[in-house]
């Protein structure tokens, strides 16, 4: 079992760190629309066949954020 809402997470850090969406796809060099499809949940960041090969292991999935500290 997935314990985390990935999408939400991302929405949720967007709204912590004060930017937007669109900054952060634009960081990363994809496109505003695909990262939209990502946090709106119709592509998925972790896919269906990875969580069931966890749990056919006997493991849960569990992601922890860390705020990186710069130096």
């Amino acid at each position: 079992m997935l314990l985390n809402n990935i999408e939400l997470d991302i929405k949720m850090k967007c709204m912590e760190e004060q930017t937007t969406q669109t900054k952060i796809a634009e960081e990363i060099g994809t496109s505003k629309s695909y990262f939209s499809r990502i946090v709106n949940g119709k592509d998925k960041i972790v896919n269906k066949m990875f969580i069931q090969a966890m749990e056919a292991l006997g493991y849960d999935i569990k992601i922890i954020y860390e705020k990186r500290i710069k130096e």
